[in-house]
């Protein structure tokens, strides 16, 4: 049984992050330019200039944030913010979008026309001062998620309605072609943010179904977790054994009650405590 995690209405709710030294979720309202967050229940807010959209922690207190340019070093505690490097700076057309730490240490952040241009976005690693594209002629970035055993990445464009994946190296960097894991075009599904469990299962948020799926090693589908918003965006799991999902969603175009509220419920596994960004 699901339940509302936090109230608060969020445009665009994405990215969220279970920091492992806090224990504490924080995530983010695109739309509105905000990192949200709860500390012993009370609800704290952080307001920017751009759009912002998926953070990796770096320590306890620091957080590495993907915006609209760039990516920055952000101090939860004094609200210091330093730039790290750009993310496509000089294309007006584009924001960031969905990111996660990977188990070597780098931070994957996909990107997406504001206005979901086709194939203006796409996907990079940023790992020990080195920001590098893997994938380009992204439409909506989504799904960016890793195996536990740190061989497999997973990723989706959005329109494509494919969840794809790819075989990784020693270092983290991709050895090979993008292979398709699921393909949800059948079911007429649309990938948005996924996470994978201690088991290596995905978890993956479907926009529009209101629902967030889990899918075997091999591309089988397992079960689903309703939810009652219909705009679920990313999954996260967090809570002190790991067992408890969160869930953003968006009320972006809707008008519902439940719309754009941050969703918890509780799962039968574990996930992975999320990795922490090297710099």
């Amino acid at each position: 049984m699901s339940t509302v995690f936090d109230d608060r209405t969020c445009r665009l709710g994405e990215g969220p992050l279970w920091h492992p030294e806090r224990r504490q979720l924080f995530w983010f309202d695109i739309l509105n330019r905000r990192l949200l967050s709860r500390d012993n229940g009370t609800p704290r807010t952080w307001q920017f200039g751009e759009y912002v959209s998926a953070a990796g922690w770096v320590s306890r207190s620091e957080l590495l944030i993907a915006s609209q340019s760039k990516l920055f070093l952000f101090d939860l505690e004094t609200e210091a913010s330093s730039k790290v490097c750009d993310l496509e700076a000089d294309d007006a057309v584009t924001r960031s979008n969905d990111g996660r730490a990977d188990p070597k240490g780098g931070f994957w952040i996909g990107t997406m026309g504001i206005n979901a241009e086709k194939a203006a976005g796409a996907i990079y690693r940023f790992h020990k001062w080195e920001l590098r594209k893997l994938f380009d002629g992204v439409t909506i970035s989504n799904a960016i998620c890793f195996s536990p055993d740190g061989r497999t990445a997973y990723f989706a464009d959005t329109a494509t309605q494919v969840i794809q994946k790819v075989a990784l190296d020693h270092d983290g960097w991709p050895s090979g072609a993008p292979e398709t894991f699921v393909d949800l075009a059948a079911g007429d599904l649309n990938p948005d943010g996924a996470v994978v469990d201690s088991d290596g299962y995905l978890w993956n948020a479907q926009w529009g179904a209101g629902r967030v799926a889990r899918y075997a090693p091999d591309g089988r589908f397992v079960e689903e977790i309703k939810l009652p918003a219909s705009q679920i965006t990313c999954p996260a799991f967090g809570g002190d054994d790991l067992k408890t999902l969160f869930a953003t969603s968006a009320a972006e175009g809707l008008s519902g009650a439940v719309d754009g509220k941050t969703w918890l419920t509780e799962a039968a596994v574990r996930g992975q405590v999320e990795h922490r960004v090297v710099l």
